[in-house]
């Protein structure tokens, strides 16, 4: 897997422009489903249920990627396959390193919104 940034200073800017007053409000949603997201994809990891997992995970990458969050979204984009393909014994690796990028995201981007 390729080293993604944490950030796209780039994507987060555009949409910055184009949201205006109303980027931080995207900013905290973001963050809030994420938290629901990883732990959607905790429950569908513990339940076994590859599909639940293959489509939190797929609409997470989303998300993700639509924010600016690409190394998360790679991430993702790792826990969906893991789901697909019935590999199940790769989540909980993928889960923690979903949820330590979430970790950084979610500080980067606080300072991103206090400008």
């Amino acid at each position: 897997m390729t080293e993604k940034p944490h950030l796209d200073d780039e994507a987060l800017a555009e949409l910055q422009d184009v949201m205006e007053d109303e980027f931080d409000v995207l900013m905290r949603t973001f963050l809030y489903d994420s938290r629901e997201r990883i732990a959607s994809l905790k429950q569908a990891a513990s339940e076994q249920d590859a599909e639940a997992l293959a489509h939190t995970a797929h609409s997470f990458k989303g998300s993700c990627i639509n924010i600016g969050a690409p190394q998360l979204g790679e991430l993702c984009r790792a826990a969906e396959s893991a789901g697909k393909e019935q590999q199940l014994a790769d989540l909980p690796a993928i889960i923690e390193a979903i949820e330590a990028e979430f970790r950084t995201v979610t500080e980067l981007l606080e300072k991103f919104m206090v400008r």
